[in-house]
């Protein structure tokens, strides 16, 4: 009976010994892979640690946009520029052409209407009397020079209001196109570097064109 009792109590010391061995097994594997995991984080922070600093891009002025700006809206190019004193001189600039057109349209219309109603045959239609330099003359429109005189001079000045109506219509487009160009170059020099370097020097001088002397000034720029 002790020897099965002694038996009994070595399998079971036996068992637990393997028991603790299959433990420490265990706890050594799992203290491998934290020392592991670690070191694969320590190498990842160097790792981040030796990449560059991330810089901002610098922000170019554009001069397209520029361009654009002013073609949509007049003045805006100026803007994006901030080239700000430009934008009322711009517009300025449209009023005074617009004024003028509409003058000259009103003067064109004045004597195209009294031409025509001095022409017409027609002793009720006499709008060419509300001309002032009409009234001022007192033509008499029965003597056939006076009459012949009076419709020149009223055809001429239907073609000069004319005339000069259509030219600034064609200069307010011209204006338009003048204020794209102009944004556009002042961002093309935007970015000019104008230092201490950069001075101008004149000093008046003379030419020899065929020994014929002519004063003029002569400008030297250093940068």
């Amino acid at each position: 009976m002790k020897l099965l009792f002694l038996g009994k109590k070595l399998r079971s010391v036996i068992k637990r010994g393997y028991l603790l061995k299959n433990i420490l097994i265990v706890i050594q594997l799992l203290a491998v892979l934290n020392l592991q995991a670690q070191l694969v984080d320590t190498d990842t922070l160097k790792t981040v640690k030796k990449l560059p600093p991330v810089e901002e891009e610098e922000k170019v002025h554009s001069p397209r946009k520029a361009t654009i700006y002013s073609a949509i809206l007049p003045g805006l190019g100026q803007a994006y520029n901030k080239k700000y004193w430009k934008i009322p001189i711009i517009y300025i600039g449209f009023g005074a052409i617009g004024y003028f057109i509409d003058w000259n349209n009103e003067n064109y219309q004045l004597f195209r209407t009294g031409y025509r109603h001095l022409t017409d045959d027609d002793p009720e239609t006499q709008d060419y009397l509300k001309i002032e330099a009409v009234r001022r003359n007192n033509y008499d429109l029965n003597n056939p020079t006076q009459f012949n005189n009076l419709k020149t001079a009223l055809s001429k000045q239907q073609d000069y209001y004319r005339r000069n109506r259509d030219l600034l219509f064609i200069s307010i487009v011209g204006f338009y196109g003048l204020n794209i160009i102009d944004a556009s170059v002042d961002a093309h020099l935007f970015d000019f570097d104008i230092g201490d370097d950069l001075t101008m020097n004149w000093q008046p001088s003379m030419l020899n064109i065929d020994n014929n002397f002519i004063y003029c000034v002569n400008f030297r720029f250093n940068f």
